[in-house]
């Protein structure tokens, strides 16, 4: 499975959000981060901006929702051009179904687990989902420093993956840079949200195509992808 690099947005100009998705041309996906000041203490964009920000780019768009109710909103962001949703667990209430129609709506579906969720319960969900997001940070704010400690859930949520036999992506978000990107992809990650990291950088599609290369260097080496 390749490496994937996903630029999150939300460290982007959002008064220039057609310029900022150019500026990252090569990137797989945009990340878009959708947050409700409920489930976390930050307020960010919606239904609306997304509608927009597909119209204005022909790069994908991943969105991570950070919102209550996620069972009723999710499915309103695949009508506005999402290519790929996710949702938190811990405030879905019922993510089989949640997934199946995100599915049908023809999206991709996503399962967030906050740093303190562990995996383990929801080994069965795994065949609903096309994708896996462990978060490294407290979900809520960019620019956090990554939590190293969240590398064993990483490879734990790897080897389920490898025991069930899923074509799975399992992605990362919060603190990725040059710095942690090749921890995270030893560990099994093959998805990456940057924010500060690419949209800091003086050129962030030179950002993106150097953590990809990083992400790809420590992939080539991982027992889990050699044994894949």
């Amino acid at each position: 499975m390749p490496v994937q690099i996903n630029p999150s947005i939300l460290s982007a100009d959002f008064a220039r959000l057609a310029d900022e998705a150019e500026a990252v041309r090569g990137a797989d996906w945009l990340h878009v981060d959708v947050m409700d000041n409920h489930f976390v203490p930050n307020l960010t964009l919606g239904v609306p901006v997304v509608e927009s920000l597909a119209r204005a780019t022909d790069t994908p768009l991943d969105c991570h929702l950070m919102i209550e109710d996620p069972d009723r909103w999710a499915p309103q962001y695949v009508e506005a051009g999402a290519s790929s949703v996710t949702f938190h667990v811990e405030a879905a209430a019922a993510p089989v179904r949640l997934a199946r129609e995100i599915r049908a709506k023809g999206a991709r579906a996503s399962m967030a687990l906050k740093p303190a969720t562990p995996i383990e319960p929801f080994e069965d969900l795994l065949p609903e989902l096309d994708m896996l997001l462990i978060m490294t940070v407290e979900p809520g704010f960019g620019g956090q420093a990554f939590l190293d400690i969240m590398l064993p859930k990483i490879r734990r949520t790897r080897e389920l993956i490898k025991k069930h036999g899923l074509e799975l992506w399992l992605q990362v978000d919060g603190g990725v840079s040059a710095a942690t990107i090749e921890q995270c992809a030893d560990a099994g990650a093959d998805v990456f949200v940057a924010g500060s990291a690419v949209y800091g950088a003086e050129v962030p599609a030179e950002a993106v195509r150097a953590l990809r290369a990083q992400a790809e260097s420590a992939t080539a080496k991982a027992s889990w992808a050699c044994d894949h």
